[in-house]
């Protein structure tokens, strides 16, 4: 057998099952599976998770790494789960949830209501505040990106949909 990667330790409260090649982890916030390559090789003993590769080349070396971390990310996602905030800056620009929907006044000329995905629930703390949580991380980013998508921050006044830890570098305005 090639070289092994760091284990990952299982966290308290989360549950895996390994089947063929089909992890799945269950926790607290929800459950997720995900089908692993055929060159990765996974052992579970006393409490942690062992990758290896089946051949001794770069590729497979590679695909190790790669699904050590999407099972390490799962793991986090079940048992406290991601989240993304997002803020509005402009005058007049609004967030409200109500349920699956996410109403957003974007300066537009109509409303925009975003439908929200299974598996990722939006909460809108202030109007100009949005906070997206679920248990995938890929999905968190995704809707997250969506969402600002409608109105990018521009970089004269920083106006539109901004993460809230983004931080927009201005220009200056033409002279004349």
């Amino acid at each position: 057998m090639a070289r092994v990667l760091k284990p990952i330790a299982i966290l308290s409260g989360v549950t895996i099952t390994v089947e063929d090649q089909q992890v799945s982890v269950k926790g607290s916030k929800g459950s997720m599976e995900h089908q692993v390559h055929p060159d990765v090789e996974i052992h579970q003993e006393d409490g942690q998770m062992r990758f290896a590769p089946r051949k001794n080349d770069r590729n497979a070396m590679a695909l190790v790494g790669t699904t050590r971390a999407l099972v390490n990310t799962m793991m986090t996602g079940v048992s406290s789960g991601f989240e993304k905030k997002l803020e509005l800056v402009g005058v007049g620009y609004r967030a409200q949830a109500q349920g699956k929907v996410l109403n957003l006044t974007l300066g537009f000329s109509h409303p925009i209501a975003y439908e929200v995905p299974e598996g990722i629930t939006v909460e809108a703390p202030s109007q100009t505040e949005v906070v997206v949580k679920g248990v995938d991380k890929q999905q968190v980013g995704q809707v997250a990106a969506e969402i600002r998508a409608f109105r990018p921050p521009e970089p004269y006044k920083g106006k539109g949909v901004k993460y809230a830890d983004e931080r927009i570098v201005r220009k200056e305005a033409k002279k004349k």
